[in-house]
This record gives C-alpha cells, structure tokens and sequence, in this order.
C-alpha cells in the first residue's frame, strides 16, 4: 500500500471522525438515544486510527525533513545526525505502516460487546464435568487478570464435581473480540479422579461465546414471551430454594429458553433472563453474519463453528496445543490459572495476517 494511499484513507477517516464528533453534540442527535450510542460507539472505534494518523503524519514530515538536510548541509556532523535520525525514522514508518494496515480492516461490529460464555460437559461422563469446572475457574482466574467482571446466571453441577453446564454474563472492555476465539470443543487428556487402573483418558467441554446484545440491538415484544417461575436449586441459602425465585423465559416465535436462578430476588432473576433473551434471539441473527463471513473467507481462527476441535489439555507432558495455529506450549499449570494472554496474542496475530492477505487479494 503506497503512502498517499495511506494518507488518503486515514484523511478520510478523520474527517468522518471529525463530522461524528460533531454529531453527538447535536441536541436533536442526543435526543435520539439508539442513534446517540450508535454514534458514540463508532467514534470511540475511530479514535484510535485518528490517533495513528497523526502520529504517521508527523513521522512523514520528519522524514522529509532529514531527507532535506542531506540533500543541502555541507557540516558532515549534522549530515551524520539527519543520516542516523532518517533511518531510525524510516524503520518507525515501516512498523507504522504494518499497524495501520490492521487498524484499517473492518472492525467485527461485535468485537466491543460484553459476552456470555457457556460452558458444557462433553464427552467423558463425569471426567468432562470436572474438566468443564477447571476451565471455568481458569477463565475466571483470566478475567481477573484482564480486571472483567462475571457474574454466573445459570448452572449444573456434575455429580463428582464440576458442572454438566455453567453459564456467566463477563463485563468488561473489548471482552467478545478476545473471548470469541474460546468458541469451540476443548478436550483433556489425563488420568482422571474416577480412573482405578491409571490409565490416560480423553474427554472434552464445549465452550460457547456470544456478544450480549445491547437494549438496542433487538426489538423485545413482552407479549412473544411466556413467563415460568419455579423453585431455584443449589446452593443459596434457604430463602433461594423455598421461594420461586427462579425464573424460565420462552420465546414464542423462535423457541428459545432462557432460565435464571442466581438470585433470591424474583425481579432481579426476570432482568438477568430478559438480558440473556435477547442476546440469544440477537445471535440468531449474528450466526448468519458469522456464516456469511466463512462462506467468503476461511479462516482459521474463528469460524464460529462451535463443533471444531480447537485446543487440547495434555496434563502427562504439561503441554497444551491449539490446533487452528499449530501452537504448543510446555506451560500447562500456569494456563490453567488464567495465563491465556499468549494463545489469544498468537491468535489474533494469526486471524489478523489472514485478513491483510485477504484485503491484499481483494485489491
């Protein structure tokens, strides 16, 4: 990509930047409060390409600068100066060219979003159920390390430990454009509790992440939902399991069920199954965008296919492999307490050299 293309590109999305930031002072902008978000939404996501900009703009100049003390100084001290200064200025527009290449591809709408994760035991009888346990204390154990907050919304307990499923609400920056790539069938291998003999068994989880839908994504008709209250199970206390607390929502047009028993508060249930509702019935509508994108693009990394094998726990060698990017690493206590940062880094790495080979082509 030549420079004047760069600069031709970011001038113009400064100038939207501008125009947006203009906008959402606009009374009549402000008063429309889905647009207002929208707008708010999108000029955050610009800001920091606005920032490159200027940042690209000013090394440019510099160049030029050096560039222009060559070609005129006769003193051999400042030529040597401007000669180290053009180098050094050439190689930081070189790394800066790489990563506005980046911030220029299309932003996943959803990448900014709070996420729901769920978690569910696979393959494996009650050995998946313990390993559906360890992996969500080592998302847990993650989400701290990256200051997200979760909240459990829903749960099953397996019957020697660990959960049949579990699913939690995390809050937090960017969290789907990094938990996404957790989407998919995570197996183990080990020698589980049960095992009388020692022998190395494989079991699986199955992990799903979807972008919560905001208030303003879908259009939630009360009257297309049916309302069940019910006695929660588990551990709360006995005012949580002797009242119905809990709360079923059904959604009558697509058949999507939603419960929440977390709290001993019956409306508080309602709000946190209405919230998971509509992120179900939005994600309806965003797996066909999913499918869209694969259809045109193949990738590797996030496919959205949720069936697909994409990480394997070897506790006898301590390793843990992720098939989409052939990526090994001999660290397997210190993942399992949350160290994830690396993988998501090799990943998204990985996903963003697929894009900038795909946008090379379609130039």
């Amino acid at each position: 990509m030549a420079d004047n293309t760069i600069l031709r590109k970011l001038e113009g999305i400064r100038q939207k930047f501008e125009e947006i930031g203009q906008q959402i002072t606009d009374p009549a902008v402000m008063a429309d409060m889905k647009k207002y978000v929208a707008l708010n939404k999108e000029y955050k996501q610009l800001e920091p390409v606005v920032e490159a900009y200027e940042h690209y703009k000013n090394v440019l100049s510099n160049i030029e600068s050096s560039k222009e003390i060559l070609a005129t100084e006769k003193d051999e001290e400042l030529r040597e100066m401007a000669k180290q200064e053009l180098e050094s200025l050439t190689e930081e527009q070189e790394k800066l060219e790489e990563e506005i290449k980046i911030l220029l591809l299309p932003a996943d709408p959803q990448d900014s979003k709070n996420a729901v994760m769920e978690i569910r035991a696979g393959t494996g009888g009650d050995e998946a159920s313990i390993f559906a346990g360890d992996l969500f204390r080592m998302y847990t154990k993650f989400f701290e390390k990256k200051g997200w907050k979760y909240e459990v919304t829903s749960f099953s307990e397996g019957t020697s430990g660990g959960y049949k499923e579990i699913i939690m609400n995390v809050t937090g920056n960017g969290v789907y454009g990094v938990l996404k790539y957790e989407s998919g069938v995570h197996r183990v291998q080990r020698v589980p509790q049960t095992e009388t003999q020692g022998r190395v068994h494989t079991s699986a989880a199955t992990v799903a992440v979807l972008p919560e839908a905001d208030e303003f994504d879908i259009d939630l008709k009360m009257e297309d939902i049916r309302k069940d209250t019910y006695c929660s199970s588990g551990p709360g206390g006995q005012s949580v399991n002797t009242t119905y607390s809990a709360v079923r929502l059904t959604h009558i047009p697509t058949g999507i069920v939603v419960q929440c028993q977390d709290q001993k508060s019956q409306i508080k249930n309602f709000e946190k199954a209405l919230a998971e509702l509509r992120t179900r019935i939005y994600n309806m509508e965003y797996q066909k965008y999913i499918d869209e994108i694969a259809s045109k693009r193949k990738t590797m990394v996030s496919t959205g296919d949720r069936s697909a094998k994409i990480r394997t726990y070897n506790y006898p060698q301590g390793r843990v492999t992720d098939h989409r990017i052939n990526l090994t690493l001999y660290n397997l206590s210190a993942i399992m307490d949350g160290d994830l940062q690396e993988i998501i880094d090799k990943l998204q790495l990985a996903e963003n050299a697929e894009r900038l080979k795909a946008a090379a082509n379609e130039d």
